[in-house]
């Protein structure tokens, strides 16, 4: 079984891991989910979210990875420009449009190589021409400043090695008065080093979840207000991919140590003008 060493080789890992799932199809990615009826041997699909009633939604973007519905609550407001961060094959980006409209516009970032492809080809069929997919780094995001109204995640900041870099370049982005809505991964407890040095639980956003109290200290940190969780729900991983790393005593320690792995949907929003270091408010 692989482990991590440093940033770099974190997301080397991710890439490969996710540039293999970008060449399934959403029923074999979901068919390895326990509460799909199959058998849990990844954990990439054990938070999937149902989309299929969503207006906008396409089928083919759906690879069924993530862990909440961020778009739902994200007040997207006709004519927006949305950003979403970790766009995959596009799943949230094509609902987004759905909102936006005609005047507004939709880009989607993802640092996949075959991810970014796979969207590129949904959106062709598609035909949008306000709907763009650029590859590139959270940590780093081809995106000027203040381009943003809205910035989505959708399971991905996890994934993230410098998770206060990536809230300080969507504090970058977004406009004056911004938001964001983010689903993600967070934690209670500490889980055992088995679990967190293992590649696999670490792509399947497990091992790489922040302690959701330091999670919601770097949104405050990076200078975002009005934070607000939208849902909170606990992700039970199932057993047979945790005895993959622990032996049943190890499990048993685990489960009684009250260790809590929860998906959440954060709110937050960039103030509408920037205090200046020397005079006050401007």
């Amino acid at each position: 079984m692989e482990t991590l060493t440093d940033g770099n080789s974190t997301k080397e890992m991710v890439k490969e891991k996710y540039s293999q799932i970008a060449l399934q199809d959403r029923s074999e990615n979901s068919s390895s989910c326990c509460g799909a009826g199959g058998c849990s041997t990844d954990a990439y699909t054990i938070f999937n979210e149902d989309y299929t009633g969503m207006k906008g939604y396409n089928p083919d973007a759906d690879l069924a990875l993530g862990c909440g519905i961020p778009v739902k609550y994200a007040g997207i407001k006709e004519g927006d420009t949305v950003v979403d961060l970790g766009s995959g094959a596009g799943n949230d980006v094509f609902v987004a449009r759905s909102f936006v409209g005609d005047d507004g516009r939709v880009i989607g970032i993802d640092m996949t190589e075959i991810m970014i492809e796979k969207a590129r080809k949904n959106n062709e069929k598609l035909g949008y021409s306000n709907v763009e997919f650029r590859l590139g780094d959270i940590e780093k995001m081809p995106v000027g400043p203040n381009r943003a109204d809205v910035v989505l995640s959708n399971c991905v900041l996890n994934l993230v090695p410098d998770k206060k870099k990536a809230f300080s370049e969507i504090h970058r982005i977004l406009k004056p008065g911004g938001h964001f809505c983010i689903s993600d991964i967070v934690m209670s407890g500490v889980l055992p080093e088995k679990i967190q040095n293992a590649a696999e639980m670490y792509a399947g956003c497990i091992s790489g979840a922040m302690q959701k109290k330091d999670y919601l200290s770097v949104i405050h940190s990076a200078g975002f207000q009005n934070v607000s969780i939208r849902t909170e729900k606990e992700i039970k991983v199932p057993d047979d991919i945790l005895l993959n790393y622990l032996s049943a005593d190890e499990l048993k320690n685990l489960k009684e140590s009250g260790v809590k792995i929860e998906s959440i949907t954060v709110t937050a929003e960039k103030a509408k003008s920037e205090c200046c270091s020397s005079s006050g408010c401007c």
